[in-house]
């Protein structure tokens, strides 16, 4: 691939990636010069320092237990990095004339702490594709028994992800449910058709992957990922899906495998697949013992690996629950729930209590207001007199 491949290098300084603010002039960075190697899998990145190299490298937002970030104890100037094409949020745009990886990665000279020291460089590698002609000449012997033999170069294939197919915009950043379109092809000619199978979704980082097309070519979960629909040519196929991504990182790789067959001959008879969900049936390929050509065999079949990546970020929170206005009580049926927000549950909460708080506040003030006015009664009410009485009126002296 690599003798296919001319790569153009190119690196980018970017100051006050880390901090968010430009360093003061005072401090100087370590590193003196920084050159890449572009390379058919990676991208190697060699940081000359000025003293033995005490720090980390990694690529921008995976700095915490990521297996993408390099630490380095007393390295040796240069330092050698190398950042694959295929994980570490190393991202592909296509181009008219080639392939553009680029990616951000972060030199901070110290293995603990981040500090105004640290320096972002914005790495790019543009890989410039081979001619495209293709010789559509067959060589077959007059005797009949020379299997096919096409002349013609491996023709170029490409993954691309449409966020909108009719506009043919390659999807970069979407969220999490956005209407995607994959689409594997390969070069228009008469001598190749393609299959695409044993496709995958991977982290980037190592941790996780999930299967979406078997060896047969069928979809492993119809959910996430339905058949995939050929044209007539055979040189290209496509499925469209539903974004989705690992709860721990943003970016998602997609893989597939694509199996070169000869048009010619009955080679590409058992494309595209029968596949029903549950089941993976597959068309046989017409018999050609008495045939003038024969197929290619299981051993000389031509896989040509391709690969691409997007951003998908979480979607954020409906309109509606910004703005409060829930479900009445008639909108609701039978064995709905009303679910609610933690945020809107602890106010109501307060509220609740700050209510009760109030009300015993207020019994207690009338308890004690209540008893203070019997005791104000009884000290200002009339008593009766209970001591002896005596009537002078009919009283006399002897």
């Amino acid at each position: 691939m690599r003798t296919a491949l001319d790569a153009i290098a190119l690196v980018l300084a970017v100051t006050g990636l880390v901090t968010g603010q430009k360093p003061p002039l005072a401090v100087k960075s370590p590193v003196q010069d920084i050159r890449i190697e572009c390379n058919s899998n990676d991208i190697v990145v060699s940081i000359f320092t000025i003293t033995d190299f005490n720090g980390m490298v990694y690529p921008k937002g995976l700095s915490k237990n990521s297996t993408c970030m390099s630490e380095f104890i007393r390295q040796e100037s240069p330092v050698q990095y190398k950042l694959s094409l295929r994980n570490c949020n190393t991202m592909g745009v296509l181009q008219e004339d080639g392939i553009e990886y680029f990616n951000t990665i972060v030199v901070q000279p110290h293995r603990r702490l981040v500090t105004n020291q640290g320096r972002g460089y914005h790495i790019r590698c543009k890989y410039q594709t081979r001619d495209k002609a293709i010789n559509n000449t067959l060589a077959v012997s007059q005797l009949g028994t020379t299997p096919l033999t096409a002349t013609a170069p491996m023709p170029v294939c490409s993954m691309k992800i449409y966020s909108d197919v009719a506009d043919k915009a390659i999807a970069e950043t979407v969220k999490i449910g956005d209407p995607l379109t994959l689409e594997v092809s390969i070069d228009e000619q008469d001598i190749y058709g393609l299959k695409v199978v044993d496709c995958m979704v991977r982290d980037g980082l190592g941790w996780g992957q999930q299967p979406l097309v078997n060896s047969e070519g069928c979809p492993v979960d119809f959910e996430i990922l339905g058949p995939l629909e050929y044209t007539d040519s055979k040189t290209s196929a496509s499925v469209s899906f539903l974004a989705h991504k690992f709860p721990y990182t943003a970016s998602v790789y997609y893989q597939c495998n694509v199996r070169l067959c000869l048009k010619h001959g009955g080679g590409c008879d058992d494309v595209p697949p029968v596949c029903e969900q549950g089941k993976n049936l597959r068309r046989r390929r017409r018999a050609l013992q008495n045939a003038t050509v024969t197929d290619v065999e299981p051993g000389d079949e031509r896989v040509i690996e391709v690969f691409s990546g997007l951003y998908v970020n979480e979607g954020s929170e409906p309109e509606a629950a910004e703005s409060g206005d829930g479900p009445t009580k008639e909108e609701l049926e039978d064995g709905d729930i009303l679910c609610i927000s933690p945020r809107t549950f602890a106010i109501a909460i307060a509220i609740v209590g700050l209510l009760l708080m109030i009300a015993a506040v207020v019994a207690i003030m009338v308890i004690i207001s209540r008893r203070r006015r019997r005791k104000d009664m009884s000290a200002t009410g009339s008593s009766i007199y209970s001591g002896p009485y005596t009537n002078t009126a009919y009283s006399h002296s002897s």
